[in-house]
């Protein structure tokens, strides 16, 4: 284990871990490597999408990953048909086209992390885990399955920007944490969150959720970069591995009544 208190690696100060009760999980980029494999499938329906509003421009996979990071497709599909000065059709079709083909792909690329299973494990003995993401529900679901993470945050504790609110919406919005945190029956100063993007952290800052960056899944070359955005986002501290998450925690898992007990979910 990495203890958060070695010099030279993050330190939370003790105020923002008291009251903490549930870790609230961004799912894409943080719980498992989807990013890449995601954005590939994702821009053959984002390139299909563009054309059929009369827009020429193409995005390859690595553009639509280094400028919508973050967003779900819904959000970059009304954002990107409006830098081109085009209108905004009805989505929903788009919408579950893009979901079919990313779930699809992603359940056939990703694997188990090690290094994850084993921190929410740990994790899981002190505090509620949930996950908190812009994706629809049936492409966590594939991803949950694929990773081995259903046992450790299941189906009810995941809570989905684009199916868990009543009028979809996107990070950096920040009603899909105040959504979880109700749901959850807790205040969101209670719920630490974990996330790797920036409008993922806006997200969770603006709800007034105490904020932790993880670097663990983005790539070497933009670590500097990103962990400096996060920073400029409101997070309390960076991370660059789940185990020195699980370090910085370790104030929360050295107290013994901080053992969670069974959550009941509003509507579940």
């Amino acid at each position: 284990m990495t203890d958060s208190r070695q010099e030279g690696l993050p330190v939370l100060p003790a105020a923002s871990l008291q009251d903490v009760r549930a870790l609230l999980c961004d799912a894409d980029g943080n719980l498992f490597p989807s990013e890449e494999p995601a954005f590939v499938a994702s821009a053959e329906v984002t390139n299909r999408y563009l054309r059929a509003q009369g827009i020429d421009r193409q995005y390859t996979a690595e553009e639509l990953r280094l400028t919508t990071t973050g967003k779900n497709f819904r959000t970059t599909a009304r954002d990107l048909v409006l830098e081109h000065g085009g209108e905004v059709p009805d989505l929903s079709p788009w919408v579950a086209e893009e979901k079919r083909v990313v779930t699809a792909h992603l359940h056939r690329e990703l694997r188990p992390d090690d290094d994850v299973l084993a921190a929410l494990r740990l994790l899981g003995t002190r505090l509620h885990l949930a996950a908190v993401s812009s994706s629809a529900l049936s492409r966590l679901a594939g991803c949950f399955a694929a990773t081995d993470l259903d046992r450790l945050i299941p189906a009810e504790l995941r809570f989905s920007a684009e199916d868990s609110l009543p009028v979809p919406t996107g990070k950096p919005d920040p009603a899909i944490y105040l959504h979880a945190c109700t749901e959850l029956g807790i205040a969101p100063a209670q719920g630490l969150a974990v996330e790797d993007s920036v409008p993922g952290a806006l997200s969770a800052v603006r709800a007034g959720c105490p904020t932790v960056g993880n670097l663990r899944f983005v790539p070497p070359a933009e670590r500097a970069e990103r962990a400096a955005q996060l920073r400029a986002a409101g997070v309390l501290a960076v991370v660059s591995s789940w185990a020195e998450l699980t370090g910085l925690l370790q104030p929360v898992l050295d107290t013994a009544d901080h053992a969670p007990r069974a959550v009941q979910v509003a509507g579940r």
